[in-house]
Formats: structure tokens, C-alpha cells, sequence
């Protein structure tokens, strides 16, 4: 596995309990129907998807729950996909391209209900968003780009300047307004789901390395760093950005993030608090908390030197509170907190989810981009779906290659 400082500094959900999520110590070889390596987000929203359909699971994560570039998360829980809906239509057709983004909104719907069907409590909250005039769309092609997401059954309205102004008080040309994404807190809702998977029998071992998988005809057998071998049925990837080497990445690249987080202050805050980001590259994007903290990051770089991006936090930093100062002069931008992270990305824009070539029972997940939360929605739906013998009517868009 290829091994990354997934964060540094001290993002801001640490401010904030989670749940506590028990594990055991692996000291003996065991046997499973599903093996899902990586305790964050992705392979929470997996073994509850999993367990929930009657699987037995086993999680496994080199370092424990919640540990690895989880934390680091924002939480813009969008359907919004990096990639505009009018360049994604260039790149692989208007049909796929639609598809693509209605599967990205359903899955933010289909989040939410799941999230208070189960009860857990995330500080989740639904938010418009607003999708500023910048350097990659303005004008005329930021409007084009509201009605290619209005044709495509996704509401949306174009703001001009003035009632931009009006009802957000935001000076920018332009803006697409959307509505019903979710802010959470991506702790308390990892430890939520990794909880209801336990008491439905998941069985959680912390410090386990995976360091080999033989891919047999009715199994996978998977070495560990301290000798014990697991033997499932299925093995799920849901190690982030740390990817297998056997797991092609041609069209997958590390990118390297930066973010702040104010002191709370809800007075200050801007009308429905809004999720805020830009048609730009590279782009802003905030968010409040619960409590009113301000949390904004951006100024991504495609480089993935964990040395090199740690010694950018400085720089970066005072980029991100000049920026956010400029667009909201009445907030205090001091930061309270200050992280740096990695994450994955495509040239699409889109994840890549379902089986590795040629080893049809290990299943991966990757490329999150800026949605890796709804991306992990997606993913949990899918490979739920192929592990019980079903097919997902868009399996398609997101396969290898």
C-alpha cells in the first residue's frame, strides 16, 4: 500500500466529540464474507450498507477509526460535481454526463434520509449553495451552465449581480443558487455509522496492515503485517488516497488541500448560511458549523510531497483568510484552526468505483475529488448491489477504465 501523511495541523471537527467506536486486536487467523479495509467515511457508509443488508463484515485500518484524511474533511456535502455539468457533457456525452450528476443528487437525498432513518446524530442541517462567477465560468457561460443543470431536471437559478447582492450580500458578476445539500460534522457521522454496523455484528480491528491479496476462484486471502491472514468472500478498498498496487491508477492523481476554520461567530454570518464555492481554479469554498465557525479552504495544488504541502500551510493560510476577507469583509478571518490535507482526483471529475480488473471479488474506491462524502454514498450503494449479486443502473459511469 502506498503510505501518505494524509493531514496535518488540527482540523476543526476536533473541536467537537465524537463517539467513541470500539476495536478489537487481530491475534489469530480469521474468515469473513466481506473485508473492508479503511475505518473512514467511505468505509463506514460500506460496512453500515453491508451489515444493513445482512453481510458479515470485518473492517481492518492500519492506524483505527476516524484517523485518516476523514477529519481533514470540509463536509460540503454537495451533489455539485467538481467538474461543471456543461464540460462534463464534453468529456464523456451529454446522457453519461446527466446521469452522472442526477446520481450525484440522489445520493445526497438518499444520505439525508438514511442519516435520520438511522437516528445518528451529525449536526446535520440542509443548505443552498452558491456557485460564484470566477475565472473558469463567467458571464454568459455561467448562465449556460445553470440551464444545462435546469434541462437536465436539476433545479436551479441564475443569479445576476444585483440580486446576488440583494438577497446573499455577495459582490460578484454573477452565481447559480441550488438547493438541499448537507452540512454534518464527517466525525460524528463516521462513528455513527461504524457504530450501527457493530451492533448488527461488524467486528472492528484496529493497527491491521493489509499487505498482500491472493485472489482466488471462491475467496481472497489477505496477509497482514503481523502474520494473521483474513480469508472473505469480497474485500472492499476504502483506503482513501492510499491505494493498492495492484489497483490501476492511470487516471487517478493526489492533490494536495489547504483550510482554515474561525472562531464561531454566528452573528457575522451571511444569509442561510449558504455553502459558498467558485467557478475558479483554484477555487474557495466555505461553510459554517453548527456553532457559527467559518470553515474555508482551497488553493489545491496537484502535488501530493506531504514535506512540500506541510511547508505551504503558512503561505496558504494567509491566501485562503485574504480571499475569504475580500468576499466577507464583516467576518473576523482569524483562523482558530489551520490543516492541510490530500485527496483524490480523476479527469473527470467523476470517482472510480467497482471491481479491480481481472480480480472480480476485491472492489475499490477512489478518486473522492471535492465529494467524497456523496461519492461515498454512491460507492456504498454499488458495491452493495454487485456484492449481492445485483447490478447498479449506474455501475457503468464509474467502473475501471
Amino acid at each position: 500500500m502506498r503510505k501518505l501523511d494524509l493531514r496535518t495541523g488540527t482540523p476543526v471537527w476536533m473541536a467537537y466529540r465524537a463517539p467513541s467506536v470500539p476495536t478489537q486486536t487481530l491475534t489469530r487467523d480469521i474468515k469473513c464474507e466481506v473485508l473492508v479495509v479503511g475505518m473512514g467515511i467511505s468505509g463506514a457508509m460500506m460496512a453500515e450498507a453491508l451489515t444493513g443488508a445482512g453481510h458479515e463484515v470485518v473492517m481492518i485500518d492500519r492506524r483505527g477509526p476516524l484517523l485518516g484524511s476523514t477529519p481533514a474533511t470540509t463536509a460540503l456535502v454537495q451533489y455539485e460535481i467538481d467538474t461543471p455539468l456543461s464540460k462534463l457533457k464534453l468529456k464523456i456525452g451529454r446522457t453519461d454526463a446527466e446521469r452522472a450528476w442526477r446520481r450525484s443528487r440522489l445520493a445526497v437525498m438518499n444520505l439525508k434520509a438514511h442519516i435520520e432513518a438511522l437516528g445518528i446524530p451529525c449536526d446535520l442541517a440542509t443548505r443552498p449553495t452558491l456557485y460564484l462567477a470566477g475565472n473558469e465560468l463567467t458571464g454568459r457561460a455561467l448562465e449556460e451552465e445553470a440551464e444545462t443543470r435546469t434541462d437536465a431536471g436539476l433545479l436551479s437559478r441564475y443569479l445576476t449581480a444585483k440580486p446576488l447582492k440583494d438577497e446573499f450580500g455577495l459582490d460578484r458578476d454573477g452565481a447559480i443558487l441550488s438547493h438541499d445539500n448537507l452540512a454534518l460534522d464527517p466525525r460524528k457521522l463516521t462513528a455513527g455509522l461504524l457504530n450501527t454496523a457493530r451492533s448488527r455484528g461488524a467486528r472492528f480491528y484496529k493497527n491491521v496492515e493489509a499487505t498482500a491479496f491472493e485472489h482466488a476462484k471462491d475467496s481472497v486471502e489477505v496477509a497482514t503485517a503481523d502474520g494473521p491472514v483474513i480469508s472473505a468472500s469480497h474485500v472492499v478498498l476504502c483506503t482513501g488516497y492510499e491505494l493498492m498496487p495492484f489497483v490501476p491508477a492511470d487516471n487517478h492523481q493526489v492533490i494536495s488541500t489547504w483550510a482554515i476554520a474561525t472562531r464561531p461567530q454566528k452573528q457575522n454570518l451571511w444569509p442561510q448560511e449558504a455553502f459558498i464555492w467558485e467557478a475558479s481554479d483554484p477555487y474557495l469554498y466555505m461553510r459554517a458549523t453548527k456553532d457559527g465557525r467559518v470553515v474555508c479552504g482551497g488553493e489545491d495544488e496537484e502535488f501530493q510531497d506531504e514535506e512540500r504541502r506541510d511547508a505551504l500551510i503558512p503561505a496558504k493560510t494567509a491566501a485562503i483568510v485574504a480571499k475569504l476577507k475580500k468576499l466577507m469583509p464583516k467576518l473576523d478571518t482569524s483562523p482558530q484552526f489551520v490543516w492541510a490535507g490530500a485527496f483524490g482526483s480523476t479527469s473527470t471529475g467523476l470517482p472510480i468505483i467497482g471491481a479491480v480488473p481481472k480480480k472480480p471479488r476485491i472492489h475499490a474506491v477512489m478518486g473522492y475529488g471535492g465529494n467524497g462524502i456523496t461519492y461515498s454514498r454512491i460507492a456504498s450503494e454499488i458495491v452493495s448491489a454487485a456484492i449481492a449479486g445485483r447490478s447498479d443502473s449506474e455501475a457503468d459511469l464509474f467502473a475501471f477504465g
